[in-house]
This record gives structure tokens, sequence and C-alpha cells, in this order.
């Protein structure tokens, strides 16, 4: 580093002067944060983290994100990136919605009742909630380990939750089910589904008799120390009414959220100071970052160890492993215009939460902000992973385009294909319009496409949230398809006719 210093003439005066001037300062430089090496860039530190999400958010145009990231009980760094839906900065007291972060807490929860005495993790759900009744006698048998394992035999193949009207409150959210099937045997199979903690959440409210709110906010919340922390009923309750983004084309579009319930299952709202909170505290065996204990040990080890042979356990899922080390616990929070993610790495103590204002698929970038702040925990310089849909969503502009030319070609030549199908068998023409009959089911179809890459039951118009490209495709490939067909069909009666006519 270059000096510049006044000029102080050549007498002894100046020239000693100048002397000591340049020791002291040399003198002030070698502090001892001065002779300690600089932290590197990939160290994981609040300017490092800084660095890396302002170039996430240039490169991919992520309108906004919270971020937690903390090592032992000690918190390294929350903070905000870019602005909510509404225009406002995002700051570490943003308050965001988890989604289904929610389900851990719920856990816990339980949990405590568990711990008090009022709870057994292996006694039937009913004991406790005789409310809970479905048309299948099996259910009866649930536990409560079950319902927090996602190994209850509940599951959208026979009760698809977010295709069906929603309920209002947790005693209508079971009782909604009254109807409904198991689709296994409870305890032989995992399965994904929200009604599962609906049902743990309604579970506690009866048994410590008060509503399931109350009770999260003053045996989790408030001894956490998670004071802007609360769970809703619905997304029309969350911030923005849950309002946010989707990916489409390389672009970010704002959308309001549909009504769903939420209570239990992905309900709670919160910070990035708070969600620090909430992980050191899981970190540290129960411990809050104030020294008081919150839930044993024993609880925590208990919430975070799937049963034999799976990956998921209450509210967590083992991830994957980096070399040698312990693998992660993490879990995934979606909504239809919002996406999170919870990481602990167990043998360095870190917790990883990230928080961002874009929906599931199209813009699943918590989950590679995630990625980025765990290399730099684990010592390498972070990558930027853009969504998939990205680069994705050109491939499916591409197709869309060709499916609309080849449509407009199939319409121009319809007559010439008519004349030419007049003079073979029927069964051929039926045949070479197969592949023209596969397209136009592709659209009413794309909902069970879409349920079967995500375990998931939902709607066509929630697909458009999910993956607006893919929608954008297939009902251009099925317009184009259905045009075709019709016309040649035409064609091919006044063919027919004309032919009789002579």
């Amino acid at each position: 580093m270059w000096i510049r210093t006044k000029k102080q003439g050549s007498s002894p005066a100046g020239r000693l002067t100048a002397a000591l001037g340049l020791t002291v300062v040399a003198l002030a430089g070698l502090t001892p944060a001065a002779l300690a090496d600089p932290a590197p860039a990939n160290a994981l530190t609040p300017a490092a983290i800084d660095r890396f999400m302002d170039d996430y958010l240039e490169e991919t145009g992520l309108p906004g994100a919270v971020v937690a990231v903390t090592r032992g009980d000690d918190v390294v760094h929350t903070a905000g990136y870019g602005h909510s839906a509404g225009g406002r900065p995002m700051t570490g007291r943003t308050e965001v919605p988890v989604a289904s972060l929610s389900k851990s807490m719920t856990a816990l929860a339980v949990m405590r009742l568990v711990e008090e005495g009022k709870v057994n993790l292996d006694r039937p759900v009913r004991s406790y909630l005789p409310e809970f009744t479905m048309a299948d006698e099996r259910a009866a048998r649930i536990t409560v380990r079950q319902l927090l394992n996602q190994r209850s035999g509940m599951a959208d193949s026979a009760f698809p939750d977010l295709t069906l009207p929603q309920a209002h409150t947790l005693k209508g959210s079971v009782a909604r089910m009254r109807g409904a099937r198991l689709a296994a045997e409870p305890g032989t199979r995992w399965s994904y589904h929200n009604p599962n903690y609906f049902v743990a959440a309604r579970l506690v409210e009866v048994v410590a008799g008060e509503p399931f709110a109350d009770y999260l906010r003053t045996r989790v919340f408030t001894p956490l120390g998670m004071a802007h922390s609360r769970s809703v009923d619905s997304t029309t309750d969350m911030p923005e009414d849950a309002r946010g983004y989707v990916r489409a084309y390389g672009r970010v579009v704002e959308r309001g959220h549909p009504r769903w319930f939420t209570a239990g299952g992905h309900g709670v709202v919160t910070t990035a100071d708070d969600l620090a909170r909430w992980l050191i505290a899981q970190n540290n065996g129960g411990v809050a970052a104030d020294g008081r204990r919150v839930v044993s040990a024993g609880s925590v080890d208990v919430m975070h160890t799937p049963p034999k042979g799976e990956r998921y356990a209450m509210g967590w899922s083992l991830g994957e492993a980096n070399g040698d080390e312990e693998p992660p616990l993490q879990h995934t929070g979606q909504l239809l215009t919002r996406n999170a993610i919870q990481i602990l790495l167990p043998e360095r103590k870190i917790g990883i939460a990230v928080v961002s204002n874009t929906g599931m698929i199209s813009g699943d970038d918590s989950a590679g902000i995630a990625d980025g702040l765990r290399d730099l925990a684990e010592g390498r310089s972070p990558e930027i992973r853009e969504p998939f849909t990205m680069t994705a969503d050109w491939v499916l502009a591409a197709l869309t385009l060709l499916a609309l030319g080849l449509g407009t070609l199939g319409t121009v030549r319809a007559k010439r294909w008519a004349l030419r199908a007049a003079g073979r068998p029927l069964w051929r023409a039926g045949a070479r319009a197969l592949p023209y009959a596969a397209l136009v089911a592709l659209f009413p179809s794309l909902p069970e496409l879409m349920g079967l890459l995500m375990r998931r039951e939902g709607t066509l118009d929630q697909v458009l949230y999910v993956w607006p490209a893919l929608y954008i495709y297939c009902a251009a490939a099925s317009l184009a398809a259905t045009v075709v067909i019709v016309v040649r069909a035409v064609h091919t009666v006044r063919t027919v006719r004309a032919a009789r006519a002579c």
C-alpha cells in the first residue's frame, strides 16, 4: 500500500518529523488484526456470505431472500437481500413464510408434550384425538410417531389435499378426512402428506387445551427467543398473503397465492434472526442460544433419527454426505410463490436456513443458495447454481415454437392429407392420428404427470405456478394437435362426400 505524506522539507527537523510519522504509521499497522492472515475468500464469514448472495441475485435475477447461518451457539450471519413482492427491502427481521420447515417445529411441540408425560409416541392417535376418524378401519392403528415420520398410510393418492376445498381450522382439517381411505397399512410405507401434520397440530391443541398457535408460541418460540415467529392458519394470513414470484423464460413474474390451509404443516411465519435461534437449538441438543434447555437432547435425537431403512424423520431428512462427513439433516419448504430450506451439518455444528420469494420448481432458489453456503461452510469456493428452469425454459420455448409450427404446417396440408387418406383403409388413417391424439391428451393430464414427478397431487392451475414454461408448451402442443385433427377430419369428410357425389 502506498502512503502519501505531506512534504516536510530537507532540514534535519523536517527529516526527523517525516521519519517519526512513518514510524507511527508503520507501528499502527502492526496490530494483531493486521498481523493475522486475512480470512480466505471461501471462509464462512459475513462478508463472504454477502458477496455470494449479491452475486447470486445479480446472476439469477432473484427478487429477494433471507439467510441465517450459525456455528455452534453463535450466529455467523443473518441478513436479507433484494426486495419483497411489495417492494420493501428484505432484512434479517423481514417476516417470511417458511412453508414445510414448519413441520419440524410442530414435531418439537409434540415432543414437549411427550416430555411432560401427556403423549406417548407409540400410542394410537385416536387415544388422544377421538375425533380423528377415516373411512378405513386401519386408521385406528395410526400412532403419533407414524404421523410425524409420515408413515401413517395416508397419502395424496388417497386424499389429494391440495385439490380439495381447504379447511379453515385444525378441527375442520381433521373432520374433512372422515371419508378418506388409507393408501397403505400404517407403518409400512413413507409418503409425504401435509394432513399428517394437520392431525399432529390438532392433537397438540386438544391435549394441551389451548390453540395450537398459542402453544407453539409459548412452549417453543418464546423459550427459544423467537419473538417474531408465529403460526397462521392459511396463506391469506401470511405477509402479503404469501405473494411472491414464479420464473418463466429467464424472467420473474409476480403472482398472488391461492388460499391454502397451513396450520401445523406449513404455516409458520418467522424471520432470519429467529431462524438462527432455531438452528442453534437444533445443533445444540435442544439448548437455546441463551443456555436455556427447551427440550432434552434425547428428544432432539429422536426427531433427527429416521426409522431404520428410511431417510425421513420428524420434519427432517438425511441429505447427501460430503466425503466421510456425517450426512446433513435438512428439510425443504415450498409454496407456489415461496421456497425455503434448512440444513444442519452435525459434525461442524453449522446451521443454514434460506427463504426466497420464488416458487417451487420454477424457482428453487433456496436450495441453490444453501448449496453455495454449504460450500463456504466446508471450505470450498461457492458456486452459483441457477434454478434448472432458467435453462430448461428455453428448451421448452423452442419446443413450443416447433409444436406451433408443425401444427400450422399440418393444418395447411390437411386437404392434401385427406385426399391421400381417402384411398387408404380407415384404420391406417386412425393409426396416423394417434400421435396427435396423445398430444391432445397431454395438456389435461399434466397435473397427473406432475403428480408422479413430485409425489403430490395438484391442479392444472397449480402447474401454471409450478412451471409456467411447461404449462405453455403442453397447452400449445395440445392446441396444435387438436386443430390438425379437426381440420383433417373436416377435409376427409368433404373428400368422401365429393367422391360419393361423383
